[in-house]
């Protein structure tokens, strides 16, 4: 089961940088989400493939054309939170608030329940599980936010498996689409979405997803923008893995899309017996 996701954020919605964090400096960079949203679109229908869209809440309420336009065309919506910040950052309330408030957005532009959510980063970790218990009470039904293996941000790397689940946290239970990840001398890696994917050889992102039951990808607009301006204050490990394979990264997810068969979360979840997956207990 490949799956084909897209976090709708502008080409600044980068974590951990001093210079992008508050709306307040988004406010000083140009817009280019137009641009690399026809980008996406492009290589979906060159593709003729389907795919789920995180979508900024931010994003939402600037620019409702860009909603309207993923909706029209018929892809199912899910909340990307509305200001894009790291969960673990965030007191409950605050982070309740903030999904409230993009959940409402998205609704509002494109007529459609929000069930499906993303957190920025991945950023639910083993402290801050509560925020499940959140997205239930907000009528969430499906995650995608685990990171089953350790990262700059965090991850669950408790979560155990890399597989469609069900999640169970003090008695509330979500439908979870992990990361997946691909054990290379015993260790965990990732490289079915953003920097992760534009970095390794298309040979081996072939070789692995062929010797893979389940993929869930993440891809952003800016993935696909190989003139998007450098940000300043970068470290050289972000910023290398910020930009490199820009260039040609919409022929490699061409190709990868032509070569495999991908589905959208909706379709997804329609062929899952969800009786006979794994329960993981956080």
């Amino acid at each position: 089961m490949n799956i084909l996701t897209f976090d709708i954020e502008e080409w600044f919605h980068l974590l951990d940088n001093a210079s992008t964090k508050s709306e307040n400096q988004w406010q000083n960079f140009e817009v280019r989400i137009h641009q690399n949203m026809e980008r996406v679109f492009e290589i979906l229908e060159a593709t003729d493939a389907k795919a789920s869209f995180f979508v900024l809440g931010w994003i939402a309420e600037k620019y409702p054309e860009v909603v309207r336009e993923i909706s029209n065309k018929g892809y199912e919506i899910g909340s990307h939170t509305t200001f894009h910040q790291l969960v673990y950052e965030q007191s409950r309330e605050t982070f309740q608030t903030d999904v409230e408030r993009s959940i409402k957005t998205l609704e509002d532009i494109s007529g459609k329940k929000v069930r499906m959510f993303r957190a920025p980063g991945f950023s639910i970790t083993e402290s801050n599980k509560w925020a499940f218990e959140v997205l239930h009470d907000l009528g969430i039904e499906i995650d995608s936010s685990v990171f089953p293996a350790g990262r700059a941000h965090g991850g669950l790397p408790s979560y155990g498996v890399a597989e469609p689940s069900i999640l169970n946290y003090n008695g509330v239970q979500l439908k979870e689409f992990p990361i997946n990840t691909y054990k290379i001398l015993n260790k965990p890696m990732i490289f079915s979405g953003g920097g992760y994917f534009r970095f390794f050889p298309y040979k081996l992102v072939k070789k692995w997803t062929q010797n893979s039951d389940y993929i869930m990808s993440y891809f952003h607009p800016r993935d696909f923008d190989p003139d998007q301006p450098i940000l300043d204050g970068l470290p050289a490990h972000r910023k290398f893995k910020s930009y490199v394979g820009l260039k040609k990264a919409d022929q490699k997810l061409k190709r990868w899309i032509n070569d495999f068969d991908f589905i959208d979360i909706k379709t997804a979840n329609s062929q899952i017996d969800w009786e006979t997956v794994k329960t993981i207990q956080l």
